[in-house]
């Protein structure tokens, strides 16, 4: 079974330059973690492209739910969690097996 993680961000900044750099930020983040986590499949990050969607969007594939907890734990996944929520406004997710 392979686990589809998905999330999306609605940052907190007003102003769409300095919220274009941050969806910017959090991608980058995300996708240096690619080879650090163990556990990441494949993972796709980044901003929003389109007017009026949420500002930057997250999919990454895990081979199972218990690697999808091993990440969120994970201290690098944690030190990108903690830029995230220092910018962001709103966050949805949903997680779905392929």
């Amino acid at each position: 079974m392979t686990l589809r993680h998905v999330v999306a961000w609605k940052l907190a900044a007003e102003d769409a330059g300095t919220r274009a750099a941050q969806a910017r930020e959090i991608a980058d983040r995300l996708h240096a973690l690619v080879g650090v986590v163990p556990t990441i499949g494949a993972l796709t990050a980044g901003p929003n492209v389109i007017e009026g969607n949420w500002d930057v969007a997250l999919v990454v594939d895990f081979a199972d739910a218990a690697a999808l907890d091993a990440y969120a734990v994970h201290p690098d996944h944690q030190a990108v969690v903690a830029y995230v929520r220092s910018v962001v406004s709103d966050r949805v997710a949903v997680d779905f097996q392929l």
